[in-house]
């Protein structure tokens, strides 16, 4: 039998994705004017942005140039949704290489960070957090990289770009958090242009409601949220909604009050939850938010984990005997059950903010979190991770499958919001839990080598916890890489690793890796 023949040019149109791409490339020019302005107000170096713009401008046009009459098709839409994910992260690592402050001002550290950053990853390498070591600009081009990557790059130039509207259904579901995006409206670009508008909606109330509690505690003259001005309500703001979790503060939302946690809580929970189901809350089907049956899983598991934790920290036995904790949770009401909600939150919703070092908790509260980083949150949210339909179809199909074991010629779909789930979502289901977790077993294995390699001395746990947080997009981890730590110690070849885990998470697995096969170039 002849073997098949690799075309290259004949199957896939790679001329037209990487085209496109730059039309994605020059559209995102004008991001790094933002920062830009605030290096303005605060008298810092104009170059780092200045540079960036003009750079994007003309490899953008250049790659544009590329062309093809050909529309784009699904493989020519999976490249350009790869390509795009990894040539933006590119360009955002410029402001940090010209501005030369820190530990990201080399190359590797610089491309972790940018990843980190348009993923909505949230770990870092940055040594030390702080306006003495860092200008406010560049941390803000931190803080923006995240609320940029975070209701997706592409479905944001499907809303404001009309060349990209005819093959914008299919971008979408490419990029897509979870399961394809609910179409709102019979246009797509609408579509995107109404996700990216509550997005950007609820990106402003949280800067408000962040803002407002600073004014409402200098009007009384009450501490409620002393150190939230404006410029931290508005970084703060920019990484909640994208479920990000960057902080200009080197202790994260510990640095603030508990009426703050608290708030902060709230807007992770409505940046975890499927924008689509406010769309049609905003349009008077309130019903089908509050009866979705995946927003109500998502609510129970969080409310099942941070009661859990709760009850762990408020008897002591989460806790790790350290002079912090003496007296402090314990036994506490309200710090024990903000302090565990919060977490839970921030871990579910993939934002990974830290409302204190919970370094300091014990195994029990540890193993708890890590099996909360494995949920996620809801499909088409900002969060990563499995997502919590998965799981709950997952529940529902091996349900079913009690039933016809017992009972073999009964018929029973899989349901879920009162529709029958088809079996080749179920199947798919399957695949990628089965896939995510072979990568997370493998990933530990290489993380913990590695870092035995370079002398690093982590736990297991440590270990699970470093491939969770990159490859579902969570952040911190514990031990070395914790809230108040970094990823700085480890090698660079564990660093480009960490990125690629980021790369694929961000594009659900199969978009990002099926580009690296033989199978898609060929016939």
């Amino acid at each position: 039998m002849e073997r098949p023949q690799f075309e290259f040019a004949s199957l896939v149109d790679y001329r037209s994705s990487f085209s496109f791409v730059g039309t994605v490339v020059k559209s995102l020019s004008v991001a790094p004017l933002i920062p830009l302005l605030v290096a303005l107000y605060y008298g810092e170096p104009l170059l780092p942005f200045l540079s960036t713009t003009v750079l994007m401008v003309t490899a953008g046009s250049a790659l544009e140039r590329l062309r093809a009459e050909r529309e784009l098709g699904r493989r020519e839409a999976m490249l350009m949704v790869s390509a795009t994910w990894l040539v933006v992260p590119l360009f955002g690592t410029v402001p940090y290489l010209l501005a030369g402050q820190g530990t990201v001002a080399q190359p590797v550290n610089a491309l972790f960070e940018s990843m980190s950053g348009f993923t909505t990853t949230g770990a870092t390498v940055l040594g030390e957090i702080s306006f003495e070591r860092h200008s406010r600009s560049i941390l803000l081009w931190r803080q923006f990289t995240q609320w940029i990557g975070g209701m997706g790059i592409l479905v944001l130039m499907v809303a404001i770009l009309p060349e990209l509207s005819v093959g914008g259904a299919q971008i979408m579901n490419e990029e897509a958090p979870g399961f394809a995006i609910d179409k709102l409206t019979p246009r797509i670009q609408e579509t995107a242009s109404a996700l990216w508008r509550i997005y950007v909606g609820f990106t402003v109330a949280a800067v408000a409601v962040y803002y407002g509690l600073h004014l409402l505690g200098n009007a009384m003259g009450t501490p409620i949220a002393p150190n939230m001005g404006f410029y931290n309500a508005v970084a703060h703001g920019l990484t909640t909604l994208p479920t990000g979790g960057f902080s200009p503060e080197a202790r994260s939302i510990e640095a603030f009050s508990p009426a703050v946690q608290w708030a902060v809580m709230l807007f992770m929970t409505v940046a975890g939850t499927n924008f689509a189901l406010f769309w049609y809350a905003f349009d008077g089907d309130v019903g089908k938010l509050t009866g979705n049956q995946e927003f109500r899983a998502y609510l129970f598991a969080m409310a099942v984990v941070g009661t859990t934790v709760t009850a762990l920290l408020f008897t002591g036995a989460g806790l790790a005997e350290t002079p912090e904790n003496v007296g402090v949770i314990s036994g506490n009401v309200e710090d024990s059950l903000r302090q565990s909600l919060f977490q839970t939150i921030a871990i579910v919703t993939t934002t990974g903010y830290a409302s204190m070092d919970f370094n300091t908790w014990g195994q029990s509260s540890q193993v708890l979190l890590l099996f909360a980083m494995f949920l996620g949150g809801s499909a088409g949210s900002a969060a990563g991770s499995v997502k919590i339909v998965r799981w709950y179809l997952i529940y529902r199909a091996m349900g079913r499958q009690f039933v016809t074991t017992a009972h073999p010629y009964v018929v029973r779909p899989v349901r879920m919001s009162n529709s029958a789930v088809d079996e080749e979502t179920i199947r798919d289901v399957f695949v990628f839990v089965m896939v995510f977790v072979c990568i997370f077993a493998v990933s530990t294995v290489l993380v913990y080598l590695d870092a035995l390699r370079v002398g690093l001395d982590i736990s297991a746990l440590e270990a699970m916890s470093i491939a969770m947080a990159t490859l579902g997009n969570i952040g911190p981890g514990f031990g070395i890489v914790g809230p108040m730590n970094n990823f700085l110690r480890f090698s660079d070849a564990a660093k480009l690793y960490m990125a690629f885990l980021m790369w694929i998470g961000r594009l659900e697995i199969f978009t990002a890796l099926v580009v690296l096969t033989p199978t898609y170039w060929r016939r």
